[in-house]
């Protein structure tokens, strides 16, 4: 082969590595991201139970929030603390809105403030 074709060989090559790195990288998931830390300051988001509605691992009903797409348990209130999570409008069977501060630590968002928000109509 001759430089310029085995150049362009590995030209393509690279640019369909980045293409699909770039693509998978943007899918959102549900599967916490263990690496990323952040704050959030009065944020509106989704919560819910994680299992029953927000596709996480787990063997029992668990508060969780979903952030930009990423949904993460929740550590500092409860999923009882909110009202029953199994009523009509209750974690286990609906995804409700909550304004929260805190931070993604270890996969899991620690709560500094949840105000769940009145069901949308």
């Amino acid at each position: 082969m001759k430089n310029i074709e085995i150049k362009g060989l590995l030209i393509g090559i690279l640019a369909t590595v980045l293409f699909f790195a770039c693509a998978e990288s943007n899918v959102p998931s549900n599967e916490p991201r263990r690496e990323i830390t952040f704050k959030i300051v009065d944020q509106k988001v989704e919560a819910a139970c994680g299992q029953c509605k927000l596709g996480l691992e787990g063997s029992g009903c668990d508060l969780a929030v979903r952030i930009d797409g990423a949904a993460f348990y929740v550590d500092g209130t409860k999923i009882d603390d909110h009202g029953d999570a199994h009523a009509e409008d209750g974690f286990c069977k609906a995804i409700r809105h909550a304004k929260v501060s805190g931070q993604v630590e270890n996969g899991r968002f620690v709560v500094k403030s949840f105000e769940l928000l009145p069901v949308e109509k």
